[in-house]
């Protein structure tokens, strides 16, 4: 048994944030500087009552109706977020109910930040290739901007919030392509360089506003992912039996513009195979890779299709930490609209050709 990718969608809240107004509650900064630093000109908040729930359910009811999957045949629901509407029921349980899945639906949360995409896929090839399921839906939000203190530049110009789903399906003829093998690992060590300390079980009950917030320590990360990536591209590729030259699409976790210019430069990858795609959303964290999707255009779209590799960056190690998802292959990747909320691209499998259709992404 194979595991097939078969659509994807992604929602994005209403709220618009640009460097300017940033910039209005911070007079120090520079709209021009944020950009330089990060590559954002605007990110995406979630409303005060707004969960990552609510935007995990918009992107998967999104999915599930315009595509016109039957909510009957999802044997798993897998929901990655680390902003969960509460400590206890398990958000998936209530994400099941919302979409109208069947109590046979399997459901769980798992706490992952920006590898999140990677794991689901991970994850879920792994059920379908045990033949527990058939059809598995991963659901993916973050609302990180509720963690980031509003005078704090390194997370606030950063995270943006946004939802993403996907299904992944037994069935080669719908699926648009095929989910190959993955690299990934862990390194606790660096667990305090990227970590919201209130919350949770460790912290004492009246924790202080700086605990409450997200802390990063951004040249930790930065200076990690400098020395680990590119190894971990290495392992997946001769797992593989590719080399680097034969690879047609690198998909970075989309984390900071700076950050993905450095790598791209350090592993000598021309610009037209690593897309950087976050400067109207900034880093959804989990999402950034669905959303990246609906943003593909590059000179490569109009190129033969050939393998295209997936890598991503994990957020709960010291600093991003690299998976590696290969043995896809894509065409038709410039995005085309079909109206003014959607954006669609079609991708075809390594191993044969398949039905070609659009993973879609919507905006509120």
């Amino acid at each position: 048994m194979t595991a097939y990718l078969q659509a994807v969608q992604y929602h994005l809240p209403s709220t618009v944030v640009t460097n300017e107004q940033l910039v209005e509650a911070n007079p120090s900064w520079k709209p021009e500087d944020i950009y330089a630093k990060t590559g954002i000109r605007t990110r995406r908040y979630a409303a005060k009552e707004e969960t990552a729930a609510d935007l995990g359910f918009e992107a998967a009811r999104a999915l599930l109706t315009e595509t016109g999957i039957d909510a009957a045949s999802v044997d798993a629901l897998l929901f990655c977020t680390q902003s969960p509407d509460y400590p206890l029921p398990t958000t998936a349980c209530v994400l099941q109910q919302r979409l109208g899945l069947p109590t046979t639906t399997a459901c769980f949360d798992y706490n992952l930040g920006c590898s999140g995409f990677t794991y689901g896929l991970w994850l879920a090839r792994a059920l379908i290739l045990s033949e527990s399921c058939r059809n598995v839906l991963l659901v993916l939000a973050d609302t990180y901007s509720k963690y980031c203190a509003p005078a704090d530049l390194a997370t606030t110009s950063i995270f943006g919030d946004a939802g993403a789903a996907a299904l992944l399906t037994s069935d080669k003829a719908r699926g648009i392509a095929r989910i190959g093998p993955t690299v990934l690992g862990t390194d606790g060590r660096g667990a305090q360089n990227l970590i919201v300390r209130a919350g949770g079980a460790r912290t004492p009950p009246n924790p202080t506003p700086q605990d409450r917030c997200l802390f990063m320590n951004g040249p930790e990360i930065f200076a990690f992912t400098l020395t680990s990536v590119r190894s971990a591209i290495g392992t997946l590729l001769a797992r593989t039996s590719l080399t680097w030259d034969q690879v047609d699409w690198f998909m970075f976790h989309q984390a900071n513009g700076f950050m993905l210019e450095k790598l791209r430069s350090a592993m000598k990858i021309p610009e037209s195979k690593m897309p950087i795609a976050l400067e109207d959303v900034g880093n959804t964290v989990c999402a950034t890779i669905p959303c990246s999707f609906g943003d593909r255009s590059t000179p490569a779209a109009s190129a033969p299709a050939r393998p295209a590799s997936s890598p991503a960056l994990a957020s709960d190690t010291p600093g991003p930490s690299p998976w590696f998802n290969g043995e896809m292959r894509t065409t038709d990747l410039a995005p085309r609209r079909t109206s003014p909320a959607l954006r669609c691209l079609s991708i075809r499998s390594i191993v044969s050709e398949v039905k070609s259709t659009s993973p879609t992404r919507t905006r509120t």
